[in-house]
This record gives structure tokens, sequence and C-alpha cells, in this order.
């Protein structure tokens, strides 16, 4: 019986996070994109000069400053899906698919704006009138309080769906495979008689002591609140992204040659029937399934951190949000890309590989101890996506349940953590991502309903803007 639930979930999962997902969230991206006037490309320099631009805010309007919001929020979305999903996308549509992954950042960008301002615009209060925001917030305030049901699915959604079930468990699987040996965790060996003390085999025993590090590193950073993460997150971003970029830039000189023929696969590709219909089918696993998930734009997700804001305008708040998707989706993933097709360019050859082992595969080639390099990135990664998914999911416990029961929910999450870091996780993992697509119908829903209000304000803010010039 259990497994046949099981099974149910993940062909539910399967099915909804596939191309239902796929076209509620580029679909809609894309009405939002022409709606807004292309304010992804349009009001790009603006936002950059946002980022600039010092801010003012009070403790009373917001938690953390507009940067260390979008901070946080890249913290989350750069994860594995930033270099194995990548992978498994160059596989399936060929140097051709990232361009198309450029195309879904530019309307993921415009997403995010929207999301960014509508936090703002409708902000909410916790029961200790402390400032929050969220789709629950924005679906109460912008579309009254006979949605609430619509905000409640949200939150309950959310309490699951922000679980980083898989970041544990595939974590503790690249620690498995870097730090140990068959010979250490089968029986007789040292993982192995470890384990016999607590009724355990090698790998479970490896499994269990890597989930209680990751869960104690997590909890010195999580139980300090949304100060402390966007503080760490301030940090990390900035460090990891230069890291990776070193790395990849290493390997771009050290390839130089190369550089103008892979430019020149990923154009030429781009168009041909091939890669349409590959690149397509790449997107929707990145976008859809596994890392809609890169950028989390139409999720949610981005609304709660950026809602934390001390910002006061919406519109300031939305640019700076909309800068997101032009970093893990755009960046990140193009120097996953330039890294793979330099060094291991028999790539569309790897069916049945894994992502991360091809991207192991050409940071091993590309960069001496390139493969301890990337997984140093890769925990870092992981890390980052943990401290942010925490504090989206206590935010949505706190709307269900109050502050005080909201709280505990972070022990919970920290339990997960070491839980899924030992058992297997099919069905738990489908449970997921069944929940992260249920996340998107209502922000979704919010978002294109409450459009024009963001247009209007928009343009008064920009019209203001032009007078004082």
């Amino acid at each position: 019986m259990i497994n046949e639930i099981g099974q149910a979930i993940i062909k539910a999962a399967d099915w909804l996070c596939g191309y239902p997902l796929f076209f509620l969230l580029i679909g809609g991206g894309i009405y939002l994109f022409v709606s807004s006037g292309a304010v992804s490309l349009r009001r790009l320099p603006a936002a950059l000069a946002e980022l600039r631009r010092k801010h003012t805010g009070d403790s009373e309007s917001g938690q953390i400053s507009s940067v260390q919001a979008l901070a946080g929020v890249v913290a989350a979305t750069v994860g594995l899906g930033n270099i194995a999903g990548v992978a498994i996308a160059l596989v399936m549509g060929g140097p051709g698919a990232i361009f198309w992954m450029w195309v879904s950042a530019i309307v993921g960008m415009a997403t995010k704006y929207h999301e960014g301002v509508l936090a703002i615009m409708y902000r909410g209060k916790d029961d200790k009138g402390r400032p929050q925001g969220g789709p629950m917030h924005i679906i109460e305030q912008g579309l009254g309080m006979k949605w609430k049901p619509l905000a409640r699915f949200f939150a309950i959604a959310g309490l699951f769906g922000t679980m980083c079930i898989m970041n544990a468990n595939q974590l503790t699987e690249a620690f498995l495979t870097m730090f140990t040996t068959p010979e250490a965790l089968a029986p007789g060996g040292a993982w192995a008689a470890a384990g016999s003390y607590l009724g355990l085999d090698g790998e479970s025993a490896f499994r269990l002591l890597a989930g209680c590090i990751i869960a104690a590193i997590v909890a010195v950073v999580i139980l300090g609140g949304i100060k402390r993460i966007a503080r760490v997150a301030s940090f990390m971003v900035p460090f990891m992204v230069g890291l990776y970029f070193v790395m990849v830039l290493y390997i771009i000189i050290s390839h130089i040659d190369g550089v103008p023929a892979v430019f020149g696969r990923i154009f030429s590709e781009a168009f041909n029937l091939q890669a349409g219909l590959g690149a397509l089918a790449g997107i929707a696993i990145i976008g859809a399934r596994r890392a809609a998930l890169v950028n989390d734009a139409g999720i949610g997700t981005a609304s709660i951190m950026h809602g934390a804001s001390h910002n006061n305008s919406p519109v300031r708040e939305g640019l700076i949000a909309m800068l997101g998707p032009s970093i893990d989706s755009g960046l990140v993933c193009t120097l996953t890309a330039m890294a793979i097709l330099l060094c291991v360019p028999e790539v569309q050859d790897s069916q049945g590989m894994a992502g991360l082992s091809i991207a192991m595969t050409a940071f091993s080639r590309g960069i001496p101890g390139g493969a301890y390099l990337l997984l140093f990135v890769v925990v870092c990664f992981a890390m980052s996506s943990m401290f942010s998914y925490s504090f989206y999911g206590t935010t949505c416990a706190n709307y269900l349940f109050g502050s005080r029961r909201g709280g505990l929910y972070a022990y919970i999450f920290l339990a997960s953590l070491i839980i899924f870091a030992v058992v297997p996780i099919e069905a738990a993992v489908g449970a997921c991502d069944l929940f992260y697509a249920l996340m998107a119908i209502p922000t979704m829903s919010a978002i294109l309903l409450l459009s024009g209000r963001v247009r209007r304000a928009t343009a008064e803010f920009f019209a203001k803007k032009l007078e004082k010039h």
C-alpha cells in the first residue's frame, strides 16, 4: 500500500512538474514580459543603477536591505540545477539549449520584477507585527479576503515544497563518492564497523554522519533568523559566484582557441530542428522540474524574501528583484555551459550519465584538482540554498500557525536534512516537487491578476523620475 502511494506521488509529480508547470511559468512569464513592455530589457540599466544606490529604510518596514534580499534569493536559487541541470540540457538539446536558457532568464526577470513590486505593495505582518512578504499576503491584500483559501493553499504547499530534501541527499552522495572507498563501506571496513554500533551498514553510517554535520552547520545560520541568513548570504553569494567565475575563466583562458567555436555552436544550433525541440525539453527539465528551480520565478519564494526588505518603494524593489535570474539562469548557467562545452565537446554522447558527473569530468579535465574545487563550490551552492529555504518554510509556518508555533518549523527542517541524507528518497523528492509545483499555481494566478497594478505603478514611478530630470 505504501509503495503504491509512493508511486502515485511520483507519477503525479512527474506529470505536474513537467509541461504543465513549464507552460504556466514560461507562458505566464512571456505574457508578463510583453504586457510590461519588455521590462527586463528596457529597465535593466535602471535596475543596475538601483543596485548601486544607497537604500534607505527603517526597521519597522522591514528587517533586511534590498541587496541582502537579492543575495538571499540568489543563495536559494544558485544550486545543483545550475550545474547538473545545465549538463542535462546540453545532453538533450546540444549547445543551442544555452540560447534558450538566456531567453528563459529574460522571461524570468519579468516575472521576478512583478513579484518584487507586489511583495512591497502588499506586504503583510505576522502576529507580532513584524513585516512579512509572500504570495499569501499578496493574495489577501491584493485580491481580497475572499481569496484567503488560495493564500492558505500556497502556505501549506510552501511548508513541504521548500524542504531541501534533494540538496541534503545529493550533497551527501557527493561526499560519499569523493571521500570513501568501496572497501571502507563493505562489511569489515571502517564505516561498516562504525555503523554496527547503530545497526547500520557502512554507507548508512557515513550518510548519517554527513547529514548531522550538514544540519549542524545549517542550524548555526538559520536559528539566528532572517538577519543572520541575509548576512551570511551577502557574503557567500559574491564569494561562491566569484570563485566559480575564476574557475571557468581559467578554463576559458587555457582553451581560448575553442571559445569562438563554442559561441558559434550555441547560436547556430539554437534554431535548427534538433536543438529547437531538444532545447525546449532541456529547459522544461531545468525550468519546470529540478530548477524552474533554477531561478524560482513565479514560484513565490522571491516575494517572501523581498517582502522582508525595508525598502518602501515597490518599483525599486522590483528592479532589484529582477536581477536574480540574470545571475542564476544567466551568468552561472552560462559559466557551467562554457566549462562543459570546452572540456567535454562530446557531451551529447553522454546519454545516461548523471549531470553532476559530466560537470565533474569537465572541471577535472580543465583544472588541476578541478573535481575537488567543483565539489567545494557545490557544497557552497547547496548550503546557501538550505539557509534561504528554511526562511521560506518558516514564514509559511508563521502565517498558518502563528510565530510561536511556526518557529518550530526550523527544527523540523533541520531534522529532515539528517533523515533524507540517509533514507531512500524517491517518493519524498516526488512529494516535494509536487508541492513546489503547487506553489506556482496561486503565485502565478495572483501575479497575472494584479499585473495591471504593477504596470500602473511602474508608469507612475518612471514618470516622476523623468519629471525630476
